[in-house]
């Protein structure tokens, strides 16, 4: 069966970047699940070249920043955070149309809103970035992160993003109401290896808002990021 690959160069256009080898683009672009239905695909999938990425990816945010700011180490590392997290990569996929070039399996192209969608994505812009590197070298790499994603720093600074949700609603909360918020688990479902729990976010006996996620961590976060939308605090 003959394999109908996407048309690539309005991507390469929109990643400012024209492949010299475009195997590497390709295999920047393929899922794992890919590979499942497609045995006889000649590319492998994308989790080596995500592995690279995501090395290049820290090292010019961190250069960057170490460049620019004189700040403590700390500060440093929370805005790095904000920067490389799953979150801000996926949405600079989905800026970038990224989703539409990508090879999934039938079963992952169909479940668009899940987290594990934002987690695809944000791998396959990182296995894009070691893509770049490897095809032109650092400089390409340096000039696609810096137009893609450190173009976000001063959002991020300005909107206090590097704050996790979680900080920010406490110290909201604490700051207007002198109230500390709690959080209280309302389901666990699934088995052991794969739940979902949701969790609730209280101020005192009033539930503001509900998150999941699959540790009761992620869904405080979740409920976290309701509750701040909820309260228009964001």
């Amino acid at each position: 069966m003959t394999i109908k690959l996407p048309e690539l160069s309005p991507l390469e256009e929109k990643l400012g970047h024209k492949f010299k080898d475009r195997d590497m683009l390709i295999q920047a672009l393929t899922h794992r699940s890919f590979l499942n239905e497609h045995a006889e695909f000649s590319h492998p999938h994308n989790e080596r070249l995500e592995f690279l990425g995501d090395a290049v990816l820290e090292l010019i945010v961190t250069e960057y920043l170490y460049i620019n700011y004189p700040n403590p180490e700390g500060e440093l590392t929370t805005w790095r955070s904000a920067l490389v997290n799953a979150k801000t990569l996926a949405g600079i996929a989905n800026d970038l149309s990224f989703e539409d070039f990508l090879l999934l399996s039938k079963g992952e192209a169909k479940d668009k809103d899940s987290k594990a969608r934002q987690y695809i994505l944000a791998n396959a812009i990182e296995a894009l970035i070691g893509a770049i590197y490897i095809d032109g070298g650092i400089k390409a790499a340096k000039k696609f992160i810096d137009k893609n994603i450190l173009s976000h720093l001063k959002h991020i600074l300005e909107s206090k993003l590097y704050i996790d949700p979680k900080s920010k609603f406490q110290e909201t909360a604490q700051e207007k109401l002198g109230v500390t918020p709690t959080y209280k688990v309302l389901k666990e479902i699934g088995p052991d290896h794969a739940k979902i729990f949701t969790v609730g976010l209280y101020l005192g006996k009033e539930k503001i808002a509900e998150g999941n996620g699959s540790s009761k961590q992620e869904a405080q976060v979740s409920a976290a990021e309701a509750g701040l939308k909820a309260k228009k605090w964001g």
